[in-house]
């Protein structure tokens, strides 16, 4: 599919790659619903991406509200007047380990079940909703072909600390696979990305001691640009033959 074609939604996009994605799809003639729950750093987008060939139209969307993802899909359906793309680009961290022992007094710390509950509301029932509204509006009007992009992690090969994070972007590596078979007779491939570590606000908040730690165990020598993430995501974006599979954009970090 050519990116001028597209008329897609990006979630989680007042920032960081979701932001990085509206701004690149703009600029290739796309025309963009971007939803986050930051309501400033969407007007800040929208400034940004005057001017630019496509069209960047932004609503506020908490993706862990069912009704928040099915009232945005109809909204973007009307802004851009069809639908055929989502990049579901919107996740949270509440990183700690499943069980926990102080090294000083002993005392037994677990991981909340709201932390749990909170990652997998957005990371994965949140995404996994939006790609049911998204669907359902394009086989409800006919429209194809479609693309659907999942934001995986290479953490979905389990990482020390994020047993939530890791659960659902593991989920979502397999549902790439049973929504590319689900969607196939509608025209619609389904592809995942797996950044590994990349520049964006939420690594940014990282331990200094920890992000050094990791970026040295980075075969090609430094931490991911959201650009580097936007050449896989296009690639899905305009491969016709690609459905189905998640790529890993991670510097070597999982090999």
């Amino acid at each position: 599919m050519e990116l001028k074609d597209l008329k897609v939604i990006v979630t989680g996009g007042a920032q960081g790659m979701g932001a990085h994605f509206v701004q690149r799809l703009a600029e290739a003639g796309a025309s963009v619903a971007a939803g986050d729950v930051k309501a400033d750093g969407l007007a800040a987008l929208a400034d940004r991406c005057k001017g630019l060939s496509g069209t960047v139209h932004t609503r506020t969307l908490d993706v862990s509200r069912d009704e928040d993802c099915e009232a945005f899909v109809a909204w973007a359906y009307g802004a851009l007047g069809d639908l055929n793309g989502l990049i579901n680009n919107a996740g949270i961290l509440r990183d700690g380990l499943l069980v926990k022992k102080d090294k000083e007094t002993g005392a037994v710390k677990k991981l909340s079940r709201a932390e749990w509950d909170a990652v997998l509301a957005v990371n994965l029932t949140g995404a996994t909703m939006m790609v049911r509204e998204t669907v359902a509006k394009m086989v409800e009007t006919g429209s194809r072909p479609g693309v659907i992009v999942n934001m995986s992690s290479v953490a979905r090969h389990g990482n020390r600390g994020q047993s939530n994070y890791v659960s659902a972007k593991a989920a979502l590596a397999a549902n790439t696979v049973t929504w590319a078979r689900e969607f196939g007779s509608f025209g619609i491939r389904v592809g995942a990305i797996a950044p590994g570590m990349i520049e964006t606000p939420m690594t940014q908040g990282m331990n200094q001691k920890a992000r050094d730690a990791l970026v040295e165990r980075v075969p090609v020598g430094r931490i991911g640009l959201p650009e580097d993430i936007w050449r896989a995501v296009r690639f899905v974006l305009e491969c016709d033959y690609f459905t189905g599979r998640t790529i890993d954009v991670d510097g070597g970090l999982s090999m």
